[in-house]
């Protein structure tokens, strides 16, 4: 890598379409984190990915030291964990319910589902594109299907503009939480309506018209992401290569923490140093990580990744399922 310095030890892998890349790039801006960026194709293969070797097919995929994080509702969580000075989350109890309770219906729920279903169909007649989506929100994703369900998808992009005008931003409030700037809660409802406007939906069915404080709180939105940039630097650009050779710079020993614990009392029983497979419940379920269990917590699972650079790859448990490839040295294997 020579002279190139990682900012903050963060590399994030990503593509600039990606609604959910887009989470966490709006978070480290408005936090000025700096950070380092591997962009990468749309479509598999992701061959930076596979230098690391890594199986998890989604973006974006984070990395601080060797430790890698999939899925933005962790890495959100890890975020705020490790940069606490600033943090765009609340301390408050009632507000934190909000939070999470936006984070399961917005990015759990069906929310990314029926957004999706507003793709144009014209995106899916790369033979390519779909081939690579195939099986894609449970559906093969042709484009005579999507046209088929855009009206359905299109009721309930509706439903959700409406929810949000006629109730948390009916007071006039400029942010979710009446806070002074964007916080977490912000970033957890605002993505999928942001990207909905960039669907040519119909005027008739949603608009700024019809919708006025949703589409007066995206543009405040998207105006305190560009004051945020105008005061951070831009992200240091990476190829797969220089991310490989930073990343071995960390030795294994810097990597253990205090919470690498395994829950005596999980349910599932799975032991420490257990060989496993983790991998997505739903859509990319056939591509798979596997490592030897390193900790497992209520909603996060870490294993140490086969492979040259032994990575420490994290996990939520919601969304994601862990199977035991060999047995536990008393109980038997299970899924988490």
């Amino acid at each position: 890598m020579g002279s190139t310095v990682v900012p903050n030890d963060i590399v994030l892998f990503n593509y600039p379409s990606s609604p959910f890349g887009r989470r966490i790039q709006w978070y480290l801006q408005l936090r000025a984190i700096e950070y380092a960026l591997v962009e990468q194709p749309v479509m598999m293969p992701r061959t930076d990915l596979e230098k690391l070797g890594v199986k998890y097919r989604r973006i974006p995929i984070l990395a601080i030291g060797r430790d890698v994080y999939l899925d933005t509702r962790l890495i959100l969580r890890t975020l705020e964990k490790k940069f606490p000075d600033g943090k765009l989350g609340s301390d408050k109890p009632e507000q934190q319910f909000i939070e999470k309770l936006l984070d399961k219906y917005m990015v759990e729920g069906p929310v990314f589902q029926q957004t999706a279903g507003l793709v144009p169909s014209a995106f899916l007649k790369d033979p390519s594109f779909a081939k690579d989506r195939k099986g894609f929100l449970g559906r093969n994703w042709t484009p005579d299907e999507l046209d088929e369900g855009r009206p359905e998808s299109l009721v309930f992009v509706r439903n959700l503009f409406d929810l949000l005008e006629t109730t948390i931003l009916a007071d006039g409030r400029n942010w979710v939480l009446g806070t002074e700037r964007p916080s977490l809660a912000d970033i957890q409802a605002i993505w999928p309506v942001d990207w909905a406007t960039s669907m040519n939906m119909p005027s008739h069915v949603v608009s700024e018209e019809l919708f006025p404080k949703v589409y007066a709180w995206i543009s405040r939105f998207q105006h305190a992401l560009k004051d945020a940039a105008a005061s951070c630097s831009e992200p240091v650009p990476l190829n797969g290569d220089e991310a490989v050779s930073y990343m071995k710079t960390f030795k294994e020993s810097q990597q253990a923490t205090a919470e690498d614990v395994v829950d005596k009392h999980d349910p599932q029983e799975v032991e420490r140093g257990t060989l496993v497979e983790m991998y997505p419940s739903d859509w990319g379920s056939e591509h798979r990580d596997a490592g030897r269990l390193v900790a497992l917590a209520r909603d996060e699972v870490t294993i140490m990744a086969e492979g040259a650079l032994g990575l420490r790859i994290h996990a939520p448990r919601t969304g994601f399922k862990m199977t035991a490839v060999e047995k536990n040295a008393a109980k038997g294997g299970t899924k988490l």
